[in-house]
């Protein structure tokens, strides 16, 4: 039979690490509106580097909660016009050199997004920071002198996610995705992800320069600069079709 002060103690570690994990999922739902809103929409530039060259996509993005997501690839040329789309769990891309429109399995969150160091699921989001994964409080940490809350990201059970850990600062004050490490299913860090140059931007603390970084590349990372975003404009769901993904050219 367990003491009854022994069970007490058992009792309140187990709340205190319940409360531990709610506090660390609100300020994970804070930081993803914090990015997010209701809607979105944004015109941004991606820039790859490779130790022999670069190139720079300039992109129109469109963003409704976490269930639509239209991405419109604007230059250069020979890519100019490609789309994404995201319904809900569906994920499909448009081809207008085939005029030819393909859903994406989830087999290819994995992949490369336009050849760039981000994945279809980064850009795409088909997965859920806030839903697809359980949070847990690590030790508080500093980033660009900001105090930042550093939170584990673990897959639920059965959930279609692209890394088996996430491990992100979350800033104190305006809930910013500061910096965030990616592994993979052997524990191993792939990539790294830093936020720059935070602007008062429509009435929200934003990172208007990102960058991903893979570890064991040299010379290789992918910036995407904001160059204008607006949040919470009204969009139709129906916008998120089909049929409007292929007029956006």
């Amino acid at each position: 039979m367990i003491p009854m002060r022994a069970l007490l103690i058992i009792l309140y570690a187990i709340a205190s690490f319940n409360s531990l994990a709610q506090n660390a999922t609100e300020i994970v739902k804070k930081m993803d509106n914090n990015m997010r809103g209701r809607t979105s929409q944004a015109e941004l530039s991606i820039k790859t580097t490779r130790p022999t060259w670069s190139r720079e996509m300039q992109v129109k993005t469109w963003m409704k909660e976490g269930d639509y997501a239209m991405i419109l690839i604007q230059s250069p040329p020979k890519e100019k016009g490609i789309v994404f789309l995201k319904r809900k769990k569906e994920v499909w891309n448009w081809l207008p050199a085939l005029e030819r429109s393909i859903k994406l399995p989830p087999s290819m969150m994995t992949n490369s997004w336009m050849g760039t160091d981000f994945t279809n699921d980064d850009l795409v989001k088909e997965s859920s920071a806030v839903e697809d994964y359980e949070h847990r409080l690590l030790k508080d940490t500093i980033i660009e002198n900001r105090d930042c809350f550093f939170v584990s990201f673990i897959p639920k059970p059965n959930a279609s996610v692209v890394w088996s850990k996430i491990l992100v600062a979350i800033d104190k004050k305006d809930f910013i995705e500061m910096y965030s490490e990616f592994y993979d299913e052997d524990n191993k860090l792939i990539s790294m992800m830093r936020s720059h140059n935070i602007q008062l931007v429509d009435g929200r603390m934003i990172p208007m320069h990102i960058e991903m970084i893979p570890v064991e590349k040299k010379g290789h990372k992918t910036d995407i600069f904001y160059k204008t975003i607006l949040f919470n404009r009204h969009i139709e769901d129906k916008f998120f079709s089909l049929e409007k993904m292929k007029q956006l050219n």
